[in-house]
């Protein structure tokens, strides 16, 4: 019974997103899963074993042909398969046919699109902008999908961008915050200083109600200030993730 010789070095899979990176004038390549690069990237997927296909580097995936272990040694001054693959899988260039990586940009552009849709409103409406009227400011400020950064850093990019021909502001939170603390005094001046407004004050019998309107990124210090009464004598609430008024619709 004849055998079929297959060499030592290579290994051969089929159906795989090659990510390649060129470096010190050599070729890399890694095999990954199918839709599970952007994952990664994006921070969505975090098991590694679910990215890729086999943690080997090669030369050519297409090919079956593994890199020589002195070459990564000497290229990535280590020997770790897992670690090189990350290292590619972070910094490489994911190889996709033209159709795949038209669609892949597409998806993208509508994902970040979404995303400033969300966290966005018109300051003088206090309402939000429809996906589509964010798109058409992308496109009025010629702005370019980059596939190796995810949609999220990209959305923080595009909202200070658009703002050149469109009127934009992050979409406020709308906190409730109690409190019966002896300190409660300073604590509202501390609430009060990192709120973008209040909407209102009100103290009965020592404590204190205050609604307040903040900037999503001061979410974090005022939280912290809260956590920060051992006595847990206050309390905060989230009452909406955006300034919204009433009877409020997408604009077209």
């Amino acid at each position: 019974m004849s055998k079929i010789f297959t060499p030592t070095n290579q290994i051969r899979l089929t159906n795989v997103a090659v990510v390649r990176m060129k470096k010190n004038g050599k070729r890399f390549e890694i095999a990954c899963y199918k839709n599970k690069v952007v994952s990664w990237r994006n921070g969505i997927e975090k098991d590694i074993d679910e990215v890729l296909q086999t943690h080997s580097v090669f030369t050519n995936v297409s090919k079956g042909q593994v890199a020589k272990k002195e070459d990564l040694q000497k290229v990535f001054d280590t020997d770790n398969l897992t670690d090189i693959c990350k290292h590619i899988l972070e910094k490489g260039e994911l190889q996709i046919s033209d159709k795949e990586r038209s669609a892949q940009l597409d998806a993208s552009y509508k994902d970040i699109a979404t995303i400033v849709a969300d966290k966005c409103v018109n300051p003088e409406t206090k309402r939000p902008y429809s996906v589509t009227m964010i798109e058409k400011a992308m496109k009025d400020v010629h702005y370019s999908v980059k596939p190796n950064r995810n949609s999220k850093q990209q959305a923080l990019e595009v909202i200070r961008l658009i703002k050149t021909v469109l009127p934009l502001d992050r979409a406020m939170m709308r906190l409730k915050v109690e409190s019966t603390s002896k300190d409660a005094k300073k604590l509202k001046e501390k609430f009060v200083a990192l709120a973008s407004s209040v909407e209102s004050e009100n103290w009965d019998s020592g404590e204190i109600t205050l609604i307040l309107l903040i900037d999503p990124g001061n979410y974090r210090q005022i939280d912290e200030l809260v956590r920060s009464d051992s006595k847990g004598t206050t309390q905060m609430e989230v009452l909406s993730l955006k300034e919204v008024v009433e009877g409020d619709s997408f604009l077209d």
